[in-house]
């Protein structure tokens, strides 16, 4: 491989780790990311940092926790003078193309961008653009637009995730600069349509998936994924299918060998069974992503089980193209971790969470811990006080059934856990937080 690699970041929006078989999905859903398993690098236990869409972006692309960006809720723009992976590549020689849903530059003032051209100062540094702010106000299941470069509107017609990546076929297929390029091409499946309230699965999905088998937290809950999995089955599959036509591509140009490509979630989905919608708490449905690389230092890293968090994907993504962290970015490369030569791995995972609530959590492979504040999450980023809320033992409920947060017999385990939680805070740039015991939380909802 050439000392600066082509990069394509295959990034999808809300799909759980276990719908992939190389995660365990027993049906055939995922065969072209299961392939990509079996030839690079597998990461077992791969989470998110922020469990909404908007957050999350803000942390990938600048390699910092939410709550510093500013960008801790959906519907606030990423800054106009972050620091952005994009920026870094740029500088280091790339040619860089966003493709797909932005969702980090309308905001709640007076910059509404949401059915609109994205102005090229909000677009994070990118050179090509063909996309849109927030896509599923620009597209359904089938059928939709975004904005090129220039922009201009650019319908499609056709199943959103097959259209959307035939415009990142379109980029690599005319890209001949002798630069490398990264694509960050951003899908919207296996996202729920917003205004349609259900999941838009390729026509034929409710049929096809029927017979699936049920997730173990969702079994004998409530929720809506009786009525949703198989379309969301559906979406995953048709998004398999298209990484398979990417890396097709790169194989007939003949740079597959020249070429890294990543493919992780955003967050997960629970199915309105945690709380009245799909993601926003702290639980592994809507928490655990896939994550699947190739190409470069990630060819046959197999299965990797240390623990890895999204917010550790921009420092490996500049690793990747030998350029040094921005300053402040949090995480580690994963490259280490894929040619067998990390050492003293963080052995647990931060996260923030917004919207529904103030809160924070940390995951180790054992225990799971979450606390949150009293007040709004919409316009609270934090809190000098939390309460616990959470404690799962995981090797014994992996499918977070019992919360022990008021058993006396764990009251250790949540000291010594709060103690890793609130040192993982100050990491993020946050204030030293109280944090109290359940029994004296005025929340009521657990």
């Amino acid at each position: 491989m050439k000392k600066q690699p082509n990069i394509v970041f295959f990034f999808v929006d809300q799909q759980r780790w276990d719908t992939a078989g190389c995660y365990g999905q027993p049906l055939d859903i995922t065969p072209n990311l299961d392939r990509m398993a079996e030839e690079g690098t597998l990461f077992q236990n791969a989470y998110t940092c922020q469990p909404v869409c908007g957050p999350a972006r803000a942390c990938l692309q600048t390699g910092r926790y939410a709550t510093e960006v500013g960008c801790y809720i959906n519907a606030i723009s990423l800054p106009l003078d972050a620091d952005t992976i994009a920026h870094r590549l740029s500088d280091a020689g790339y040619d860089t193309a966003y493709v797909g849903k932005w969702h980090l530059a309308s905001d709640m003032d007076c910059n509404h961008y949401e059915t609109a051209p994205v102005p090229k100062e909000r677009r994070g540094g990118y050179d090509y653009w063909m996309a849109a702010d927030v896509l599923e106000f620009t597209s359904h299941g089938y059928d939709g637009y975004v904005y090129d470069t220039d922009n201009n509107k650019v319908e499609f017609k056709g199943y959103r995730a097959d259209c959307i990546t035939d415009f990142a076929l379109d980029y690599i297929r005319d890209h001949n600069s002798e630069k490398p390029f990264f694509l960050f091409l951003s899908h919207i499946e296996p996202h729920h349509q917003n205004d349609h309230h259900c999941f838009e699965g390729p026509d034929g999905s409710k049929e096809k998936y029927k017979d699936f088998v049920i997730p173990g937290d969702l079994e004998g809950t409530g929720g809506d994924w009786r009525e949703n999995y198989p379309d969301y089955l559906g979406a995953c599959n048709r998004l398999d299918y298209n990484l398979g036509r990417v890396r097709a591509l790169l194989r007939e140009k003949g740079i597959e060998d020249d070429t890294i490509v990543i493919y992780t979630s955003d967050h997960g989905s629970h199915f309105c069974t945690r709380n009245s919608e799909y993601k926003r708490s702290c639980h592994d449905g809507c928490t655990h992503i896939p994550m699947v690389a190739y190409g470069g230092g990630f060819t046959g890293g197999g299965a990797i089980p240390e623990m890895v968090s999204l917010i550790d994907l921009p420092r490996t993504l500049l690793d990747c193209a030998g350029i040094e962290p921005i300053p402040g970015m949090h995480g580690e490369s994963l490259l280490p971790l894929a040619q067998g030569t990390a050492e003293n791995w963080t052995d647990n995972i931060f996260m923030q969470i917004s919207e529904s609530q103030v809160g924070r959590a940390i995951r180790t492979k054992e225990w799971k811990y979450s606390v949150r504040a009293q007040g709004d999450g919409i316009t609270q980023s934090g809190s000098d006080t939390y309460y616990e809320d959470y404690l799962y033992h995981l090797t014994n409920d992996p499918h977070e059934r019992v919360n022990l947060v008021d058993a006396p017999e764990y009251a250790h385990i949540r000291a010594q856990l709060a103690k890793v939680l609130v040192s993982r805070m100050q990491e993020a740039g946050e204030e030293i937080p109280q944090i109290l015991p359940h029994s004296q939380s005025p929340i009521q909802e657990l």
